[in-house]
């Protein structure tokens, strides 16, 4: 059968400009890949946990059979989701499959016509695929600049909601959160945050650390990172809920998530609680990394660090050597990052030795 022809056009530009995508297995090595940044996926401890759940409970394999508002709405699921709500100190929560699923529900109905969503400039993917979806307008703000937050919000009219991360994964840096609340308190703007990155690295999320959650209008915490797990939840108040249960068509009309799913996200909840080592050693890894001065653009207590070289042969040159070490590092390219912005990002993780970070730093710094 003939292919679209601009398949072949797309493609072979991908290819020539070096960007071109495909799937592989990673190869086995030394870690600062992935987002397991507690190592739960590797946790022996827990995995016997789970799988003693699973004997006494074999049924917790099987799928949903059908949307939460037909089949697929289990006890497990309503329990997990007022246990998630109480931990967060919030009136609600609502489960889906990911935190793109996630994004893609909240932002494609939040907004109208004639309301107004701001998003700054990096947050992620989903969010905007989301507002594509919605009939509202969207407008970027630079990365983390109130000043131009407030620019736009002193020249919209209308419902206006402000899009931001706690922590932004491409760059790893905070957003302020405070000044945007206040800010948007000041103009009656409502906020959403996505804290994919941060929960769990940060106990409940910085929301929560801040005290914020009847100040924001919803916060979203995924599962897939490093909670080792799978799914996200939309945080907020009861009519929050209830909204995007009426009008989020990629909740109502998808396959609800698996009991297995939602019972380790609920499990790694309670593991975390009573092992808060695991967070504090990642964080003694991150301050451990960044005593070897790599130029690094991130923030203090990130566990994603990026870091840039004077040229983009150099990048290629530092990851090429880096993987013959076995270490798996993930060059950012253009256009996932603007061209000049090209960089190393780096993964730090709890089960990460003093070792691999010494000869991670070295091969970096032998490229700078």
């Amino acid at each position: 059968m003939n292919q679209p022809q601009h398949w072949y056009k797309a493609l072979a530009g991908r290819q020539e400009i070096g960007n071109y995508r495909n799937l592989r297995i990673n190869d086995t090595g030394v870690d600062f890949l992935s987002n397991d940044y507690l190592g739960m996926t590797c946790n022996k401890a827990f995995q016997q946990h789970l799988l003693e759940l699973l004997n006494v409970n074999p049924k917790l394999l099987s799928g949903a059979t059908g949307s939460r508002l037909i089949s697929g709405n289990s006890p497990i699921c309503k329990e997990v989701e007022k246990s998630i709500a109480k931990r967060h100190q919030t009136e609600s929560a609502l489960l889906f499959p990911s935190g793109y699923k996630a994004n893609l529900a909240l932002f494609s109905c939040i907004a109208g016509r004639n309301q107004t969503i701001l998003v700054d400039e990096l947050v992620h993917r989903s969010v905007h695929d989301g507002c594509t979806l919605s009939y509202a307008q969207k407008r970027k703000f630079r990365h983390n600049d109130i000043n131009h937050l407030e620019y736009l919000l002193s020249r919209t009219t209308g419902s206006v909601f402000i899009a931001v991360e706690s922590l932004y994964s491409m760059d790893g840096d905070f957003a302020p959160l405070e000044d945007i609340v206040i800010l948007a308190e000041r103009y009656g703007a409502w906020v959403i945050v996505d804290e994919a990155h941060a929960v769990g690295v940060f106990g409940e999320g910085l929301v929560y650390r801040y005290n914020l959650q009847s100040r924001v209008l919803a916060t979203v915490v995924t599962y897939g990172k490093a909670f080792g797990a799978q799914g996200a939840a939309v945080l907020g108040n009861k009519m929050l809920k209830e909204y995007l249960v009426n009008f989020a068509s990629p909740f109502i009309y998808s396959t609800a998530m698996p009991d297995i799913q939602i019972l380790i996200i609920s499990e790694t909840y309670k593991f975390l609680e009573v092992h808060p080592y695991l967070a504090d050693e990642l964080q003694y890894n991150i301050k451990y990394f960044r005593k070897h001065k790599v130029h690094s653009l991130s923030q203090d207590m990130s566990p994603v660090q990026v870091v840039q070289f004077p040229a983009v042969k150099n990048l290629y040159k530092a990851a090429q050597e880096l993987k013959q070490q076995k270490i798996n590092v993930y060059p950012i390219l253009s256009p996932t990052v603007k061209e000049g912005g090209e960089r190393l990002r780096i993964t730090l993780h709890q089960f990460n030795s003093i070792a691999e970070i010494d000869e991670l730093a070295s091969i970096i710094k032998d490229n700078l």
